[in-house]
């Protein structure tokens, strides 16, 4: 009996292992999305008051257009993106704009770029670029199913 007990065991998870094996090889082959999607535009309006912009952050996807609408609610600042070539300089109730491509990604710090006051250090937003990959994600989304169905039916 225990034999038995011992090759069942052995069968079974054999078996599950088998599943899973195809499983994960039907995922290579299921029709996925594998190109980008097309590059969006985007219009922000960002404000810039006293050692704070708002919104504090901004999230794009590499290969966007962005524009950026600066308006100052209370003194002349600025706003200079780190990793990029914006440079915006702005006086109060006036607005600067300047338009670019988000073509690198990665978390990007923007600041205010004129000394404004004590807490002027303190000023800053983050811009946020994201990959433009959906195949890879559906793949990796697709793989971390398959290790938890497996590690799930394991015991």
């Amino acid at each position: 009996m225990t034999q038995w007990t011992t090759s069942h065991g052995r069968t079974r998870h054999f078996g599950i292992a088998a599943s899973a094996v195809l499983v994960m090889l039907a995922a290579f082959f299921v029709p996925l999305p594998t190109s980008a999607r097309a590059a969006q535009a985007h219009r922000i309006h960002i404000t810039a008051r006293a050692f704070a912009f708002a919104p504090g952050t901004v999230t794009v996807q590499r290969g966007d257009t962005v524009t950026l609408q600066l308006e100052s609610l209370d003194a002349v600042h600025g706003l200079y993106i780190d990793g990029y070539d914006v440079n915006l300089l702005t006086e109060p109730g006036k607005s600067a704009t300047i338009t670019f491509v988000a073509d690198k990604e990665g978390k990007f710090k923007f600041r205010c770029a004129v000394a404004c006051g004590a807490l002027h250090p303190f000023m800053i937003g983050e811009l946020n670029v994201t990959p433009n990959l959906p195949f890879a994600r559906a793949l990796l989304i697709t793989l971390v199913a398959v290790m938890g169905a497996v590690a799930l039916f394991w015991k």
